[in-house]
C-alpha cells in the first residue's frame, strides 16, 4: 500500500472544511454517504443512541425568519434509518446568536413534517449538531458539549426528541497542542481533527495533524476515502471558484461586523455620547449597503446590522437603483 494518502495537492491548496460550502460538498454528497454515516456516529456515540446504519439526504430548506424572506439554507440535513432527523450546521465565523439560532432551526425542522390530521407523536426526534470555528462556552474547556431537557432537581430527562451538540474547534486544537487527544483510539477526535488541518481564517496549516491522520488512514479505509475525496474536491476548478467566493463573502461579513465594533468603541472612548445613536444607525446602514452590494441576503444583513428588515429592504432598493 502506498504510504501517501494525498499525492498531488500541497496542503495549503486544500479547502478549509470548516467553510460551509466545502463541508457540504464533502459530507453532503450521496457518493460520500459512508463517510457521513461514520462521522455522525462518531459524534452521537456519547448519547447512547443506536448507531446509524443508513441516511437519506433531504431538503435543506428551513422557513425564513421574517415574512416574505427566502428560505434559509441548512448546511446538512439527513434522516437516519431510525427516523431521526439530524441537522449539522458549521459556522466559520460568529456573527449570530448561535444558541438561539440553533434552537430556531431545531424548531423549524421538528415541526416541518406536521400535516393536517397528524398527531404530535408522529413527529420525529431532531438532533442539532453545531460545529463552531470559535469559542462559545466559557464555563467549560470541553470541546464537545451535549444538551437535553432535564428536570431541575432530580435531573431526569424530559424527552429524547430534542438534542443539541456544540463542537468548538478552537478548544479541540488547544487539546491537540496539549497532547490530550489520541485520534488512534478516539474516532470523534480523528474526524474533527480532519476538519482542523487547514485553517484559512488564520492562515495556518497543521502538518502534524495531517501526518498523524495520514498514518491512521492507512488502516482506516473510510478516513482514507475522505482524504481522497477532499483532495479531488480541492483540485476541481469549478469547485475552487465556488469555494473561494463563499470564503470571501464570509470573511467580508466578519470584517464588516468588526469594523462596526471598532468604530463604535472609538466613538465611546472619545466621549461622543451626543449623536452616538444617530452615528450607530448611519454606520449600520453603511455596512448594510456594503453587504447588499456584495449580494448578502436581507435576513443576514438584518442580523448583522440589527436594522429592521423594512429598512434593509429600502437600502437594498437604493443599492439596486
Amino acid at each position: 500500500m502506498d504510504s501517501k494518502v494525498l499525492k498531488r495537492l500541497p496542503l495549503e491548496r486544500l479547502m478549509d472544511l470548516k467553510v460551509d460550502y466545502a463541508f457540504k460538498q464533502l459530507f453532503g454528497s450521496e457518493k460520500n454517504k459512508e463517510i457521513t454515516v461514520v462521522f455522525l456516529n462518531a459524534i452521537l456515540q456519547k448519547t447512547g443512541r443506536e448507531p446509524i446504519k443508513d441516511i437519506l439526504f433531504t431538503n435543506t430548506e428551513a422557513g425564513g425568519e421574517y415574512d416574505g424572506d427566502k428560505q434559509s439554507r441548512l448546511d446538512l440535513l439527513v434522516v437516519t434509518n431510525a427516523n431521526e432527523w439530524i441537522n449539522v450546521e458549521i459556522q466559520f465565523t460568529n456573527p449570530y446568536e448561535m444558541i438561539n439560532r440553533s434552537i430556531y432551526y431545531w424548531a423549524g425542522i421538528y415541526r416541518s413534517p406536521m400535516k393536517p390530521a397528524m398527531g404530535y407523536k408522529e413527529l420525529n426526534p431532531v438532533i442539532a449538531i453545531n460545529i463552531l470555528n470559535f469559542g462559545l462556552f466559557k464555563k467549560t474547556d470541553r470541546f464537545h458539549t451535549i444538551f437535553h431537557l432535564y428536570e431541575d432537581e432530580e435531573k431526569f430527562k424530559l424527552t429524547d426528541i430534542m438534542e443539541f451538540h456544540f463542537i468548538e474547534m478552537t478548544k479541540l486544537i488547544s487539546e491537540w497542542k496539549k497532547e490530550k487527544l489520541n485520534p488512534w483510539d478516539d474516532v470523534l477526535a480523528r474526524w474533527l481533527l480532519l476538519l482542523g488541518i487547514v485553517d484559512h481564517r488564520k492562515g495556518k496549516i497543521y502538518d502534524d495533524i495531517f501526518k498523524e491522520l495520514e498514518e491512521i488512514a492507512l488502516k482506516d479505509e473510510t478516513l482514507r476515502t475522505a482524504f481522497q475525496s477532499w483532495e479531488e474536491l480541492s483540485g476541481t476548478q469549478e469547485e475552487i471558484l465556488a469555494y473561494q467566493a463563499r470564503l470571501k463573502k464570509v470573511l467580508d461579513e466578519e470584517a464588516a461586523i468588526r469594523e462596526a465594533e471598532l468604530r463604535e468603541q472609538e466613538a465611546q472612548e472619545r466621549g461622543w455620547k451626543k449623536g452616538l445613536e444617530k452615528g450607530r444607525k448611519e454606520r449600520s446602514e453603511e455596512i448594510a449597503r456594503r453587504l447588499l452590494a456584495n449580494k448578502t441576503d436581507v435576513k443576514t444583513v438584518a442580523e448583522i446590522t440589527d436594522l429592521p428588515k423594512e429598512r434593509v429592504l429600502e437600502i437594498q432598493k437604493e443599492v439596486r437603483e
